[in-house]
């Protein structure tokens, strides 16, 4: 059996980077401008503070157990019924999210592009390539990210970078809004933008040096804290606060209304959708990819691949529940806003739990996971 440890610390970066990448960055000045007016720059510096928590809970524990995901640590730290519980919270969070994000996805392709196409069709699409490629083992899965990670991270750089010569300082005072009461809750719809880090769970028993997991998640999240931040900077600088309000997608109103020099290219809204489609499709990838694997590893499965055809369908109903898009944002952001229970207070009791009864994993053999195929 082949079982060496492959995905690099960079790998592990660009994995992190092209996972929280994705549907919610086209709403998310929206959701910053709503909760703290021209303070929106402010709450989405510190909602990436709240993924950096996340992040820093799930990755100290996967470094205490580096030969293990957390379905298979949480049993040893608190139990097996406990866990359980924990586990099985976490796969029907991570089904939800995949399918909130499938429709999100159908949502903006109809709206924007596809204007005669029903969304059921978008979404079924986008589901099954998800479904498809999450087939294959975790190394795949790591290339996968890797070879898109450029592909999503420069391009979004590039328009962010060309909008700000249009933008207006004055726009962004004060600081901290006009009316601050609301930050807290869009600090943390913000911060819930950052859960895809979770996928570090599955990530760092595969690396071929787990101590260096914290270092990877720490790179990947100041990538794309960098990119949020100054995607919201540059939309309430060249928009204004209260014109966002009236912006469904304020992201792709930015990229609308950013000019290459010379005016070689007038709109650069259609080469954004093509990023942006790329950053939706890995996002779900990974959440798909969490669904499947935990619920293998969970019921003691040997393949994954035979529950993702059978999960599939239950993801696309799930997508097809809420009756319009007004009703599919506020689920969203309540789902996201529980799920930090999940990804950041679950693996936070977990580790407080690890410490106090000293419970540690095996130091990193060479021997991980599964056979790489």
């Amino acid at each position: 059996m082949d079982n060496i440890r492959q995905i690099t610390t960079i790998q592990s970066a660009a994995i992190q980077v092209s996972t929280i990448i994705g549907v919610g960055v086209l709403a998310l000045p929206l959701i910053a401008v709503r909760a703290a007016d021209s303070g929106a720059p402010l709450v989405t510096l510190l909602g990436v503070m709240v993924g950096y928590i996340g992040l820093i809970l799930i990755t100290a524990l996967g470094m205490r157990f580096p030969d293990q995901s957390i379905i298979q640590y949480s049993e040893t730290i608190i139990g097996k019924w406990l866990a359980w519980i924990g586990s099985m919270s976490a796969i029907v969070f991570f089904a939800i999210l995949t399918s909130l994000a499938a429709r999100e996805f159908g949502e903006v392709v109809v709206t924007s592009v596809l204007k005669s196409t029903p969304v059921e069709v978008t979404v079924i699409v986008m589901l099954l390539l998800a479904a498809i490629s999450c087939r294959n083992n975790i190394i795949t899965f790591a290339y996968f990210h890797h070879f898109y990670f450029p592909l999503i991270l420069f391009p979004g750089l590039g328009i962010v970078v060309l909008s700000m010569k249009n933008a207006d300082l004055i726009n962004l005072q004060p600081i901290i809004g006009n009316d601050p009461s609301n930050m807290l809750t869009g600090v943390l719809t913000v911060g819930a933008l950052f859960q895809g880090s979770f996928i570090m769970t599955l990530v760092i028993p595969a690396m071929r040096k787990p101590k260096k997991a914290m270092l990877a998640g720490f790179v990947g999240l100041l990538i794309v804290g960098g990119l949020y931040v100054a995607i919201v900077v540059a939309a309430v600088g060249v928009f204004g606060s209260e014109e966002i309000k009236n912006l469904l997608w304020p992201t792709l109103e930015l990229a609308k209304a950013t000019t290459l020099p010379a005016n070689v290219l007038e709109r650069l809204d259609a080469a954004f959708l093509a990023v942006w489609v790329t950053a939706v499709f890995t996002t779900l990838l990974s959440s798909y990819f969490l669904t499947i694997r935990m619920t293998s590893e969970l019921f003691r499965l040997n393949d994954h691949k035979a529950i993702s055809t059978f999960i599939l369908p239950i993801v696309f109903i799930l997508a097809m529940i809420p009756q319009n898009i007004i009703q599919l944002y506020a689920v969203i952001e309540d789902v996201g806003r529980i799920g930090l229970y999940i990804t950041v207070g679950y693996p936070g009791l977990l580790l407080i739990v690890s410490l106090v009864r000293k419970k540690r994993g095996n130091q990193p053999s060479d021997n991980v996971m599964e056979p790489v195929h």
